[in-house]
């Protein structure tokens, strides 16, 4: 549940990076192999120059030749070049179609991401500081204080930070969303009436929140009402076919509410979407169970297995497996 919330909650970013991708997928894509030699001396040139500091003459050519690279190392030392001389001249643009490109070829390469966390963090702060420079009484401005509140988890200053935006536009969405966020953290589900309004009156404001209809109905199931739970995951899952949590917290609620095979489709698409998670397995396995499918039950429980031993040997140290 809580990746999706923050993906939710990075919307804004994630659309730019989005758009940037579509850019990068034109602008970066891999040429075919003749000239390749060609590409490889200019690289290596503007490689040098890079080194110098000479980064506005460098980087249109390790632009340009860097995907039509044959050689997979001067392909690597290239991207990375391009990306560091794109954020030293302030190149924003470049810097992350380099980055996406270094993902799609180097996945796994620990310096990639190492220097792709560092820059998309600079790239938010440059954002940030142009934000508040250009634009200091604006709702922007102050959602972002308001937000930064929150992450140092003072609580009363952010929800009255929050109170202020809606008291100047009661119409903005995302407030009321947030609000209701900080109610069930801060009092451990202890505040979930309070946090059910303000997540009502955000429905009203934007009624394809999916958010906002997953915590309802996380507030109806962890409350045994498992009709009203229903309804809302059901319309969560409708509003963004991508919120697997959605599909599997309706699975849950349908079986808890004695709904076997109603059950058994939402948790089927959550294990065929998520087939590394035991949890889905496990309730899918429970429902067809209940059904008298044994088969399916008995196949869902080896999955499960399979799952949480793969889990065992890919997680950090000290890190619990959701069962």
């Amino acid at each position: 549940m809580q990746n999706h919330l923050r993906k939710l909650l990075n919307i804004s970013f994630a659309c730019f990076a989005f758009a940037i991708s579509a850019r990068a997928q034109t602008t970066l894509k891999p040429a075919p192999t003749a000239g390749s030699a060609d590409a490889s001396a200019s690289a290596r040139q503007a490689l040098s120059l890079a080194s110098r500091g000479r980064c506005k003459e460098a980087l249109p050519v390790l632009k340009r030749t860097m995907a039509h690279l044959a050689d997979k190392d001067l392909r690597y030392r290239v991207g990375m070049a391009a990306a560091r001389c794109a954020m030293s001249i302030d190149d924003s643009a470049t810097a992350v179609e380099t980055l996406l490109f270094l993902r799609r070829d180097f996945p796994d390469d620990p310096e990639v991401l190492y220097v792709s966390v560092h820059f998309f963090s600079q790239l938010t702060n440059r954002a940030a500081q142009e934000l508040a420079e250009g634009f200091p009484t604006s709702v922007q401005v102050a959602k972002l204080n308001a937000e930064a509140l929150e992450s140092a988890q003072k609580w009363d200053e952010a929800i009255a930070a929050y109170r202020q935006l809606l008291a100047q536009n009661s119409a903005l969405p995302d407030i009321h969303y947030r609000i209701a966020r900080i109610l069930l953290d801060e009092s451990s589900g202890a505040k979930a009436p309070e946090a059910k309004v303000e997540l009502e009156q955000e429905l009203k404001i934007n009624p394809e929140s999916a958010a906002a209809e997953f915590i309802l109905g996380e507030i109806a199931r962890q409350a045994g009402d498992f009709d009203p739970a229903i309804q809302h995951f059901t319309r969560a899952s409708k509003l963004d076919v991508g919120f697997l949590e959605a599909y599997l917290a309706l699975g849950m609620s349908l079986s808890s509410a004695g709904k076997y095979a109603e059950a058994i489709i939402p948790l089927e698409q959550y294990a065929r979407m998520e087939p590394a998670d035991p949890a889905g397995h496990y309730q899918l396995a429970m429902a067809y169970s209940r059904t008298g499918n044994k088969a399916g039950a008995d196949h869902e429980l080896q999955l499960q297995r399979d799952a949480l031993e793969k889990a065992k040997t890919q997680r950090a140290p000290n890190t619990p497996v959701r069962q």
